[in-house]
């Protein structure tokens, strides 16, 4: 693995855990206090990037200090080029912590045909151990966006797509062999709906899936107008590796048409609470049917991922926020915010986490956060 001497976009990350970490008495975020939490954390974050690598940071969460987060060191894990492996979502294995799995977010533009990547890499070495290149299946019409989030079992990992249709793959982790490939339309998704996410619970017994609906599409490659309309479902993870789908809890929440847009989401640790991204606002769901705890609206930028602390006392929400550069052009930067969760309320402001980093070494255009994971040191 490569050794990043720059500054990185995780020594700002530091900076943005340390300065969101706050706590107000209002409902709207205002002024930064400091957290009264003795505990301390230490870890590595491994963080998809478009850029065909994952970037790793060990770091030290201590909330006592008045600077709670520390960037002990910085590395970097590859998996291909930013033309052949894009990539929004590391999973690391429940039963080997030293293995990550990946997919890929677009085709590859280097393969012949419409291409795209599962592997899984050792991190010990950062050494691929396996990369398996697959035909996009025809039934995926759209796929300005591929596959994104994932749940798993002990043998299986289970990429989703976020294309139309859009499908749940089951792979063997043993060898990376396709085992099951999982639509839904026949609970009734079918050219009705804007992205698939999903996630595994702690105890791997389920997988919560996330189905924006839609008007319905009249053309394969525009999709249709979002209703605001958002069906939260509960799939039993045993059935599902088997290619079979029985539904556990179904529920469904509400935003705004054409501005509420679910993304990814996570579990809590003891599986309370499932955090649920929404575009324009946050949602705070119960783990065991997905009924609505809270609904936080975004007051900067919007929501498109949330990660709790170990915990589970605060959830670190990812924020994509339009903001000028110094020569006036539009870009979109990557920020961060915190929720409590027991309190219901953001805290602070979203603090910057991209754009300071990328302009230090020349990199012009958009900075996004992309999808996250971790391994504590328990």
């Amino acid at each position: 693995m490569k050794k990043i001497v720059v500054v990185s976009v995780f020594i700002l990350l530091a900076l943005g855990l340390y300065l969101a970490n706050t706590v107000v008495d209002s409902k709207t975020p205002t002024a930064i206090a400091k957290l009264n939490d003795t505990s301390v954390y230490t870890g590595t974050i491994y963080v998809a990037g478009m850029g065909g690598h994952f970037s790793a940071a060990e770091v030290r969460i201590d909330p006592s200090k008045d600077s709670p987060l520390e960037v002990k060191s910085l590395d970097k894990v590859d998996i291909g080029s930013k033309d052949t492996h894009p990539t929004h979502d590391p999973r690391i294995d429940v039963t080997d912590r030293s293995k990550m799995f990946w997919s890929t977010y677009k085709a590859d533009k280097e393969a012949k045909g419409r291409v795209f990547h599962v592997g899984v890499s050792d991190l010990k070495t950062g050494d691929v151990i396996k990369d398996k290149a697959l035909e996009i299946p025809e039934r995926a019409e759209w796929i300005g966006a591929l596959y994104c989030g994932s749940g798993q079992t002990k043998d299986s990992f289970m990429p989703i797509t976020m294309s139309n249709e859009s499908f749940i793959d089951v792979f063997d982790k043993k060898n990376l062999d396709l085992k099951a490939r999982v639509y839904l339309d026949n609970l009734g998704y079918k050219n009705n709906y804007f992205f698939f996410h999903g996630t595994n619970s702690p105890d791997l017994k389920n997988l919560a899936m996330t189905i924006n609906k839609t008007k319905p599409w009249t053309q394969a490659n525009t999709p249709a107008a979002r209703l605001g309309e958002i069906d939260m479902l509960l799939l039993d993870l045993d059935a599902l590796e088997k290619g079979d789908v029985k539904v556990v809890a179904k529920n469904t929440i509400t935003g705004s048409p054409e501005k509420t847009l679910t993304f990814r989401q996570t579990f809590t640790n003891d599986g309370r609470y499932l955090l649920q991204s929404g575009g324009d606002r946050f949602y705070l769901l119960k783990g065991d049917d997905l009924s609505l705890v809270d609904e936080e609206m975004m007051t900067e930028g919007e929501n498109h991922d949330a990660l709790p602390t170990p915990d589970g006392k605060y959830a670190v929400l990812t924020i994509r926020k339009k903001v000028k550069t110094d020569d006036g052009k539009t870009i979109t930067d990557g920020m961060l915010q915190l929720y409590d969760m027991e309190a219901k309320t953001l805290i602070g402001k979203p603090v910057s986490t991209c754009v300071a980093c990328h302009k230090d070494a020349d990199i012009v255009g958009n900075a996004t956060l992309c999808g996250a994971d971790v391994n504590w040191n328990l």
